[in-house]
């Protein structure tokens, strides 16, 4: 019963003094929020908002408070109005807390981290490659070779290269697929060789 009559008798209190600051008295409204923190405390608690983000809920509240103040009907209690508040708060700093990274020291997941950059060699390999293309390439009969140096390496529609070349697109085209085929089948083969 002790606690009821506490309760009922802060609740008026805050009440009061929130009547008062509404009305514009300045050390009401000064003893008011002085008196809210640790009911906000106590209520973010409540709430589950963990020990380091409590200041900050207070702090949101009272911010709140202040920018809620002229909603506050003084015909209805006080505690119900600012308990509102403070939910709200402790949601926002509960989700605010789970969106933050947490950093964790771990040196040894840092070196055995693998290298995202290319491997060793890589340039070689790329070279060997581009150079094995060009080979291919230059092997090819001269109607492959041309559709393949204007379509695939200077990427050129087959507008362009028809123009280019004074060749229907048809043709082109025929020769541009039968270059592929004949690549395919000398780059695979020239792959299968270099593996043995």
């Amino acid at each position: 019963m002790p606690a009821r009559s506490m309760a009922s008798s802060g609740e008026g209190s805050l009440s009061a003094a929130m009547q008062a600051a509404q009305n514009g008295d300045a050390a009401a409204y000064r003893a008011l929020l002085r008196d809210c923190v640790p009911v906000i405390s106590a209520m973010a608690r409540a709430k589950g908002v963990p020990s380091p983000g409590i200041d900050d809920v207070v702090q949101d509240a009272l911010l709140t408070i202040h920018r809620a103040r002229a909603s506050y009907d003084p015909a209805r209690p006080f505690l119900p109005w600012l308990r509102a508040i403070v939910h709200r708060r402790a949601i926002d700093a509960m989700r605010h807390a789970s969106r933050r990274p947490r950093e964790v020291h771990d040196p040894i997941a840092y070196e055995a981290r693998a290298d995202d950059g290319p491997l060793p060699g890589y340039d070689l390999v790329v070279r060997d490659r581009r150079r094995m293309v060009a080979e291919a390439v230059a092997h090819l009969p001269p109607g492959q070779r041309e559709a393949i140096e204007h379509i695939a390496l200077r990427e050129l529609s087959l507008d362009e290269a028809s123009l280019l070349t004074g060749r229907t697109k048809t043709a082109l085209k025929v020769n541009f697929h039968r270059a592929l085929k004949a690549l395919r089948a000398s780059l695979s083969f020239s792959k299968e060789g270099s593996d043995v």
